[in-house]
């Protein structure tokens, strides 16, 4: 169902856990197929086998080609919000809402795209809230998506949520006065709040504080997670632990 983790990622190519590898599978993801021979048409190839297989085939959808537009733009705003709303107004050519919505379902459910709700108790605001989107893989994203710039810190979170969700059914984010990019919640308790950030710098470190803490705070977490691409390190606020951890060596 996903491609290879980090892990499987270094079995197969047989090398070893460091920053250097860990930098690689950031770029390439863990398709086996593209990884034999590192061309991006397979998995341009993939993304179009998908959509005929799983999805025009098993839905009726009068514009085949708008459904492929919409994950390529998805594709491009990784890890970014978004509405159904301003989906519809960049692709006018949907007749409304509700189709936008089957869309990004099938989308969904053919595991091309996950969709993030940000926190909230109630169940209908989490359906009215924007939503965070993130893909199957790192490799698959780059390959797909028109324009889409070696931003490593978009694929480092799109790669954290991948890890989440293969272990965890409940994942949201947080936006009050601040933002945290990954609360957990299991059983009826949110138990983890996850800040990623691939280099924490002067000028980033109080941002991603700010809404870390707050998310603490919120939850009343005594521990909370900065994951980044090397960095590591404790910080204590207030009585309050945040962990520096590079995201190739936290135990999701």
């Amino acid at each position: 169902m996903f491609p290879f983790s980090y892990q499987e990622y270094l079995i197969y190519c047989n090398q070893k856990q460091s920053s250097n590898s860990f930098h690689a599978y950031l770029l390439s993801g863990g398709f086996p197929e593209y990884l034999k021979n590192g061309m991006d048409e397979i998995l341009q190839n993939l993304l179009l086998d998908i959509i005929s297989r799983d999805i025009l085939l098993r839905n009726s959808i009068k514009n085949p080609r708008v459904i492929t537009e919409i994950l390529v733009y998805l594709l491009g705003n990784i890890s970014r919000e978004f509405t159904l709303t301003n989906l519809k107004k960049t692709f006018t050519s949907i007749g409304s809402v509700t189709t936008i919505a089957s869309y990004v379902e099938f989308l969904e459910d053919a595991y091309l795209i996950f969709t993030l709700p940000r926190h909230s108790y109630s169940l209908k605001s989490r359906q009215i809230n924007p939503k965070k989107v993130y893909s199957i893989d790192n490799g698959f994203i780059r390959a797909n998506s028109t324009g889409f710039s070696e931003d490593y810190g978009r694929l480092l979170e799109n790669l954290v949520f991948i890890e989440l969700r293969k272990k965890y059914r409940e994942i949201f984010y947080f936006r009050e006065q601040g933002e945290c990019d990954f609360l957990v919640k299991e059983k009826t308790k949110i138990t983890k709040a996850i800040q990623v950030c691939y280099e924490v710098t002067g000028r980033n470190k109080e941002r991603e504080l700010k809404g870390l803490l707050e998310a603490m705070n919120f939850f009343e977490l005594n521990e909370g997670f900065i994951l980044t691409f090397q960095q590591e390190d404790e910080i204590i606020i207030d009585g309050k632990k945040v962990f520096l951890i590079p995201a190739w060596k936290y135990d999701y």
